[in-house]
Formats: structure tokens, C-alpha cells, sequence
């Protein structure tokens, strides 16, 4: 019996992945359970219609990813930090206080969690800071830190 899985199904497949299955696994566990539904002709239409759906709207949150990326790029953004005579910061720039200050004083929603593989910034100058807004699309931010 052949089914389209609607859920990850472990040892079976990935979501929206068509399967071939026993029949009494499929019908009395897959399909009585909603991890799946026969793979007749119409729903094999409707699961088709939604894998266009999805990579069109995954093609739109790219685009608009690049367009951010550009944005982004383009801007330096400044803290003003305490620090000794000798240069050294009291405390960091944490990528949280980054998004914190994106969202804030330009209005853009970035996650902390998608910069990449940068630690708290603890030098003053100039630093560049990587963040990542969708798969693949890397946007390199200006961050100036003065005392």
C-alpha cells in the first residue's frame, strides 16, 4: 500500500514523502493514527499542489531575506560602552543586545539565536558580525563599539 505520510514517521520517512507500506501497517496504524493518508490520485494532486505552494512561498521568504541582507549591510550600527584608560570594555556586546538594537532603533526582527559563530564582542573598534536570515542567505553587519 502506498501513502503519503503527513507526519515524520520514524524508520518509515519524512513528512510529505510518498511510501510503500504494508497494507495492515497502513491501514491499521499510519492511517487510523493521522500519520498518513492513502496515496490515491487525489491526493497525490493535493500533496503535488502543496509542494508548489511551499516552495513558492520558501522562494518569497528568500527574496525578501536577500533584500534584508542588503539592507543590513550597508548600515553601521554604534555602542557607546564604559571603558578604561587602557581601551579594555566593562563587560560585552552580546548578540542578543545586537537584535535588541536592530528591533529597536531601526525596526528590523532578527533572531539572537541566528548569528553565526560569533561570541560577545569585548574590544572597541569595528567588528563584523555575521547573521544568518534563511538558509544559505549570510548578511555581514557593521557593528562600531566607542567608548
Amino acid at each position: 500500500m502506498k501513502v503519503i505520510l503527513l507526519s515524520d514517521v520514524k524508520n518509515v520517512g519524512k513528512k510529505g514523502e510518498v511510501k510503500q507500506v504494508a497494507d495492515g501497517y497502513g491501514r491499521n496504524y499510519l492511517v487510523k493514527n493521522g500519520l498518513a493518508v492513502e496515496a490515491t490520485k487525489k491526493s497525490m494532486e493535493i500533496l503535488t499542489k502543496q509542494k508548489a505552494d511551499e516552495a513558492a512561498r520558501e522562494a518569497e521568504m528568500r527574496e525578501e531575506a536577500i533584500e534584508l541582507k542588503n539592507k543590513l549591510e550597508k548600515m553601521t550600527i554604534s555602542f557607546k560602552v564604559k571603558a578604561g584608560n587602557d581601551g579594555r570594555m566593562f563587560g560585552s556586546v552580546s548578540n542578543a543586545k545586537i537584535a535588541e538594537t536592530l528591533a529597536k532603533d531601526y525596526q528590523i526582527q532578527v533572531d539572537k539565536r541566528k548569528f553565526v559563530d560569533n561570541g560577545n564582542i569585548t574590544e572597541l573598534g569595528m567588528h563584523k558580525v555575521r547573521v544568518e536570515l534563511f538558509k544559505g542567505v549570510v548578511a555581514t553587519l557593521n557593528i562600531n563599539i566607542e567608548a
